[in-house]
């Protein structure tokens, strides 16, 4: 089996162009400035598109550029600190917990759900909608399960309206008693796409914390953020596992 030497190994020709293309935008671009189409960036650096496609993406992925809808390619502004650190203040429900909720049903947990709810795999559970926001930006999107033993509390007959305050205040009344997230990076569904104005496949911040009641998780929440614009902070409020699924810089 052959193996190469770190100190021989030959940098990727996108990183190179990550690298000038960088520098470029420091001397040349204004925050909010649109970039040239890809063929004329590609002319200019004498690359292949793949290969300037590569660069661009890495460069969005650090929050040095934004692809937008409708527009293009831009330069990005400073990242915002978005606080996720896992504190009663912040539980479900809590009265200042920074997110507001969009729609609420009930539908089959997810296999991974399932497992961190101890539950069966396909178990009906209540999905709470929510959407985070820092000024008039949206930020992020998440995704409440919440299994039916957490809330037994919950009236049997309730309107699209009233299904998610009274999920919530169940959770309130159960007094949550600890928590843990863990953040990994990962693509943008066509749903969470949509809430945070990015392309579908658009890298974000997937957290996703347990919420405990005594030694039973009581609920799961599956959080999304622009990887673009945020920079996720934790403080003191739990442990927090960092997992990388794709690399940030390839060999």
């Amino acid at each position: 089996m052959t193996t190469t030497r770190p100190e021989t190994a030959q940098e990727p020709k996108y990183w190179h162009l990550r690298t000038v293309l960088d520098d470029a935008l420091e001397r040349e671009f204004e925050v909010g400035e649109i970039l040239p189409n890809e063929r004329e960036l590609a002319a200019r650096f004498g690359v292949a598109r793949a290969t300037l496609r590569q660069a661009l993406e890495q460069l969005e992925l650090e929050g040095r550029l934004q692809r937008r809808r409708g527009v293009g390619t831009t330069v990005a502004p400073p990242r915002t600190a978005v606080s996720v650190a896992p504190s009663p203040g912040t539980w479900p429900g809590a009265d200042h917990d920074g997110w507001r909720t969009v729609g609420c049903a009930e539908a089959a947990a997810p296999a991974q759900v399932a497992e961190a709810l101890g539950i069966a795999a396909g178990e009906s559970v209540h999905t709470v909608r929510r959407v985070r926001t820092v000024g008039d930006r949206t930020v992020g999107t998440e995704i409440l399960y919440v299994p039916a033993a957490s809330v037994p509390g919950l009236p049997r007959a309730l309107s699209p309206a009233e299904h998610a305050p009274a999920v919530l205040l169940e959770l309130r009344l159960l007094e949550l008693s600890g928590a843990e997230s863990a953040v990994e990076l990962g693509s943008a569904r066509a749903e969470d796409a949509k809430q945070l104005d990015r392309l579908p496949g658009a890298p974000v911040l997937v957290v996703t914390t347990r919420y405990r009641a005594g030694a039973a998780t009581a609920a799961v929440a599956v959080s999304t953020y622009r990887a673009d614009t945020c920079r996720l902070t934790f403080g003191d409020g739990g442990a927090v596992d960092i997992t990388h699924h794709e690399a940030a810089r390839a060999s």
